[in-house]
């Protein structure tokens, strides 16, 4: 072998917990500079009619990304309510929860840092100097989730439940061997496209969190930058809902999964159960028939 090259084997880590949180961090923190950078560049160009899709698109983007960049070493979670999600259904070892969370939280704190160290100048400009979470000229909401005027507390927490609890429910899924599972290149747009779907419906009220990690790391980057403890204490101390109400959003969608989906489905993987036809496997029957010149028969759904 050439000395002159790089040994990769030099630089691999040999634990293999620390490997997952190396992954989760780094999986976060691209997770929130798409989605933070999106939203800094609209807030501040002023032009907010209109953009919210591109704020979205962004969020989708980047939860794909970084699915596709940390799935094999760590499973991708990117949120602390899916680590305990997965805890409870014996797919991750409850030792790995706290690591998992506090390497997600700190990715999204460096994602943000990074985000506002890009745009500062633009922030500085936007809010004349003065960094706050009220007013025209706010900047906190670049950052970290805060509920609209007219929203309360109990709103705001029945808000989070509900996204986080139908994230949970749509993406329990997908690796179902019993159920139809997606194709292992499919599972990052899969996800991208659920979260898109449910921040395009559900984040009027109060920004649509969905993740501790997503909300208390920028948070603490803003508390750290220059907001002060108005972060924290601002909407009638508003910072818990988004990182209490996710967990119980995603234990309610995990039950729910469970109850309806998962303890109802056979025994066996769906291919020995050839009684079981979806519509892709009718559709193909059908166009395999008119191949053969054949006349399919009806299918009734």
């Amino acid at each position: 072998s050439n000395p002159t090259m790089l040994n990769p084997r030099l630089l691999r880590v040999r634990s293999a917990l620390i490997r997952q949180c190396m992954a989760e961090f780094l999986g976060t923190f691209v997770l929130i500079l798409f989605g933070l950078s999106a939203a800094a560049q609209v807030k501040t160009s002023r032009e907010t009619k209109g953009q919210t899709l591109s704020i979205h698109l962004s969020w989708a983007v980047g939860v794909m990304s970084a699915t596709y960049l940390t799935k094999g070493i760590s499973g991708a979670h990117l949120n602390p309510a899916v680590s305990l999600c997965f805890c409870i259904l014996g797919k991750l070892r409850w030792g790995q929860l706290l690591p998992y969370c506090v390497s997600q939280i700190f990715g999204a704190y460096v994602g943000a840092a990074l985000v506002y160290a890009l745009y500062y100048d633009a922030i500085m400009e936007f809010s004349g100097g003065v960094l706050t979470v009220y007013g025209p000229s706010e900047t906190a909401s670049i950052f970290a989730t805060y509920p609209t005027e007219y929203l309360p507390l109990g709103g705001g927490f029945l808000d989070q439940v509900v996204g986080t609890g139908t994230l949970l429910l749509c993406i329990l899924s997908l690796t179902e061997k019993r159920n139809a599972p997606a194709p292992p290149d499919l599972i990052a747009p899969i996800v991208a496209g659920v979260v898109l779907g449910i921040i395009m419906s559900m984040s009027a009220n109060c920004g649509a969190a969905l993740n501790p990690a997503r909300d208390l790391g920028p948070r603490l980057l803003t508390l750290t930058a220059g907001w002060g403890t108005e972060v924290f204490t601002s909407f009638n101390y508003w910072f818990w809902v988004p990182i209490v109400a996710p967990i119980i959003g995603a234990l309610t969608g995990t039950s729910l999964y469970l109850i309806f989906i998962e303890w109802q489905l056979p025994d066996e993987p769906q291919e020995s159960h050839p009684e079981i036809f979806s519509i892709s496997a009718s559709i193909k029957q059908s166009v395999a028939l008119w191949e053969k010149g054949e006349e399919p028969k009806s299918t009734h759904f």
